[in-house]
């Protein structure tokens, strides 16, 4: 998997709403009602996230998450971050 340029980075972020660039990663928080939402939420990610074998950087703190998407080996964000984002912001 190859990393992306910055102005393909650019480019994506137009296709995933709510998500930016920080520390050279991409960033979302989300909030949910409950922390029961915000659970449900992370189960049917981890559904996802499980069949890419592809393994986000993320906490939890009652009703909100914070996610982080990188691609280790390919040392920074590749198509699959921007694919996994994708799928996150439709299971909300």
């Amino acid at each position: 998997m190859m990393r992306l340029s910055q102005a393909d980075i650019d480019e994506r972020l137009d296709e995933i709403q709510g998500w930016k660039v920080a520390d050279e990663k991409l960033h979302k928080e989300f909030q949910f009602d409950s922390f029961n939402q915000a659970f449900g939420f992370m189960t049917r990610a981890a559904m996802e996230i499980e069949k890419m074998n592809h393994h986000p950087e993320w906490f939890n703190v009652y009703n909100r998450i914070t996610i982080d998407l990188t691609t280790h080996d390919a040392g920074g964000i590749t198509d699959n971050d921007v694919n996994l984002a994708r799928i996150l912001n439709s299971l909300v």
